[in-house]
């Protein structure tokens, strides 16, 4: 009887056949290592194609901002002049005829004709400022008003009551609801106090 021979766990039945460990990584083959190298490539020109389109719109950003900037500086400057020279036009006449009142005081010795000649240029003055929005402020007899009165002096005064204005030694303007220069003027004190004569005081 044969005894039958029990198989060896360490030695395998087939020895041409070799035992694989799982745990060994797995070998890519060539063909798709060269393909991640390929793909790889290909996004980085990708991404280097975006990064140059990026920088060049930016170029053209920054060349259209230089020029709009240079546009906004002109308009501003050009609105500037207009301004001045719309400020200016009213008061070309005024010059004419402050020009024309020297001339005719040095050729004449009229003073009405003077005088003619001095309340036209305040006329022309007055038109002049109505133009330009410009309002002269009110001042005597009217109460005195620290926002847009100035007392130069107080003046005691029987006719005027107190706190109200008696006179005006520069006037005030405003142009809408700006002070351009507040009115110089002369404020009443109320009457003046009674002097004491030595007959009062001696009754007293």
């Amino acid at each position: 009887m044969k005894h039958k021979k029990h198989p060896n766990p360490d030695v395998p039945e087939d020895e041409d056949q070799i035992p694989v460990d799982e745990n060994l990584p797995e070998v890519l083959p060539e063909e798709e290592e060269g393909g991640d190298a390929n793909t790889a490539q290909e996004e980085t020109a990708k991404l280097t194609a975006e990064l140059q389109a990026l920088k060049e719109k930016l170029m053209y950003l920054e060349a259209d901002y230089q020029n709009y900037r240079k546009r906004v500086v002109k308009d501003i400057s050009e609105a500037r002049l207009c301004g001045t020279a719309g400020t200016l036009e009213p008061f070309l006449t005024v010059f004419d005829f402050l020009g024309m009142a020297k001339t005719a005081a040095e050729k004449s010795d009229n003073i009405e004709s003077i005088r003619q000649g001095l309340n036209m240029i305040i006329g022309e003055f007055h038109k002049a400022f109505d133009e330009l929005g410009v309002k002269k402020i009110a001042t005597v007899g009217v109460d005195f008003n620290p926002k847009y009165h100035e007392a130069a002096a107080h003046e005691a005064s029987d006719e005027v009551p107190e706190g109200k204005i008696i006179r005006e030694w520069s006037g005030g303007f405003t142009l809408g609801e700006r002070l351009l220069r507040p009115a110089r003027v002369v404020v009443s004190s109320g009457p003046a106090p009674q002097e004491t004569t030595e007959s009062e005081e001696q009754k007293e």
